[in-house]
């Protein structure tokens, strides 16, 4: 559990001679030490990625400190720039605050604080690490892995817990799915999870990956993790969803209401910020009953949304939901969300502080996506209109006591005078969230109710996809020529995909002891590009653990790679009926 801790006392030793470790790190006991000796030559390396995560105050109210208080459930080290410097007892609270570009570090006992430049390492052997006061759930959180104390440039620094992933998920998944939904579903949502944090970003901060809250994944550590969600992890460990040899964006809500969304008609361009943005072929619009049709229009979205049809997440208590506004309440509550929604710029044209709404008419839908989800709708007055665009700008600019719409899956009937005067809305809608990808309730239902694996639930909400570990490439560059993969396989099936776009001959593979030389297919002209390499028969069911490299990227002078990945669920057809 404690890999990192044994990393840095690796980078320590092998790079300080044994005559001066006594005079540099004189806290440390020579059992510590010879531990770390017989841990560095063990090959205790960490068995899946190293990711980087911003741990915020309570409340999640700020992301840069000046001071912290740190300890550890077991003995607690502290590195300068991977120097260790100190050694301390389970449970010994450590002051560390941040002045004149220096850490100052305050333990009982001593009348000075010791004053480092950092960044600041910080492990705590067989233990756990946690923050004094820092509580997730309700309890003091606890964390996995490593802490890193890292300056900012503004005389504040980040705490960032440095942890392998498939620990990072047990602190992740009971947090964006209840338990209650079953084996299956925390399979799936570890997945989705795993996607999450393991595909290409722009990172939050320099100085971290992604962050504990809501801005990224829910993340509350250790002393959150659930033993049912902890097996949900440790049965889809190293396996992602794929689609073109791309980590898929495995978007996820609480409730559809019935119908999924296409990516494009509830999110716009990161970059360009244009709405609707590019297709993602992975997040198409899909009903739970296979025969709906699309609820692209009024009539049609109109008679979804006023009853209860048949759907996976029909146990949701956010299913199907109404609001009702008279006139005078829904103008007083427009004028204020519309100064906030037109910094968007998603509001045309925009509302500034001071303008004044005339008397509403209605509220206009002017186009829907498939789940009837609005892109496009109006807010008419008696002498204005105002266009309104996006999912989360509709949801957040009609709040009803104060709280924004569960979703943007909702139809109006607006009820005028006989004058046309409007003197109500009434909205029925259905679902919780923005509806695209995996619905959570669906996916718990799906698991508990129907019985369907965890890769099922995966491919109804995410369409062509497969199932495989991380696509890798393993070349003669260095650092290239051997990679390592750890996975769990529910059944003795597997096949390696191959990319050999520059022709190497030869894959070395050893699949859990078992060495084998793969010659890749060529073709009349030159090498295949695109292979399949069966190795069911070295699969066994669980844990697996295998090596790619070749040869070649030893023996060659010119420039070779390959690229692949190991499929255990294939792409399927099929659509999964009610």
């Amino acid at each position: 559990m404690k890999k990192l801790l044994y990393l840095i006392l690796l980078s320590t030793i092998l790079n300080i001679g044994s005559c001066c470790l006594a005079q540099i790190i004189p806290q440390v006991p020579q059992a510590t030490l010879q531990a770390a000796r017989e841990a560095a030559t063990s090959q205790n390396i960490p068995s899946s990625e190293v990711i980087r995560v911003g741990i915020g105050t309570q409340n999640f109210g700020t992301y840069q400190y000046k001071e912290i208080t740190v300890f550890g459930t077991g003995d607690t080290q502290i590195y300068d720039n991977r120097i260790l410097i100190g050694n301390y007892p389970t449970n010994q609270e450590i002051k560390i605050s941040y002045t004149n570009g220096m850490f100052n570090i305050y333990t009982p006992g001593n009348m000075f604080p010791e004053k480092i430049k950092g960044p600041i390492e910080i492990t705590s052997n067989f233990g756990l690490l946690g923050v004094t006061g820092l509580k997730r759930a309700g309890k003091q959180a606890l964390y996995h892995g490593a802490f890193e104390l890292t300056p900012n440039s503004n005389g504040t620094f980040n705490l960032v817990n440095m942890i392998e992933v498939e620990d990072y998920l047990k602190g992740v998944v009971p947090n964006e799915m209840p338990v209650s939904f079953g084996l299956e579903a925390l399979k799936a949502q570890s997945v989705a999870a795993r996607n999450y944090v393991l595909s290409p970003r722009v990172k939050s901060s320099p100085n971290y990956d992604v962050v504990d809250s809501v801005a990224s994944q829910v993340y509350f550590g250790a002393n959150t993790e659930k033993e049912l969600s902890n097996q949900a992890v440790k049965e889809t460990e190293g396996i992602v969803a794929i689609y073109d040899w791309d980590l898929i964006l495995a978007q996820y809500s609480s409730t559809a209401g019935g119908y999924t969304e296409s990516f494009s008609n509830a999110f716009s361009d990161p970059k360009t910020k244009a709405f609707p943005s590019a297709e993602k072929p992975y997040l198409k619009a899909r009903p739970d009953i296979i025969g709906q049709s699309a609820l692209d229009n009024e009539k049609a979205a109109s008679e979804y949304y006023k009853s209860r049809p048949d759907a996976y997440d029909i146990r949701s208590p956010y299913f199907r939901w109404e609001r009702e506004w008279d006139a005078q309440e829904l103008k007083n509550a427009l004028e204020t969300t519309l100064i906030a929604q037109s910094t968007t710029g998603f509001i045309h044209p925009v509302f500034k502080k001071g303008d004044k709404l005339d008397d509403l008419v209605e509220l206009k839908v002017l186009k829907r996506g498939d789940s009837g989800k609005i892109i496009e709708m109006e807010i008419v007055t008696r002498s204005q209109t105002y266009k309104i665009y996006k999912e989360l700008v509709v949801r957040r600019l009609l709040t009803k006591d104060g709280k924004a719409l569960p979703s943007a899956n909702v139809v109006f009937d607006n009820i005028q005078d006989e004058n046309g005067n409007l003197i109500s809305v009434h909205a029925f809608g259905g679902g919780f969230g923005h509806g695209v990808g995996m619905s959570q309730y669906g996916a718990g239902f799906m698991g508990s109710e129907m019985h369907f694996s965890y890769d099922k639930i995966l491919q109804h909400y995410y369409t062509g996809i497969t199932l495989s570990t991380k696509p890798i490439i393993i070349s003669t560059e260095i650092g290239q020529q051997s990679e390592t993969q750890h996975f769990y396989a529910k059944d003795k099936k597997a096949k390696i995909i191959v990319d050999n776009k520059f022709g190497v001959n030869t894959l070395s593979v050893d699949i859990n002891g078992f060495k084998q030389n793969f010659e890749l297919p060529k073709e009349i002209l030159g090498y295949k590009r695109y292979s399949e390499i069966d190795i069911s028969k070295y699969i066994k069911k669980g844990r697996n653990t295998i090596t790619f490299t070749s040869p070649e990227f030893f023996e060659s002078s010119a420039r070779k790679g390959i690229r692949l990945y190991v499929e255990l669920v294939g792409k399927s057809d099929n659509d999964y009926i009610w």
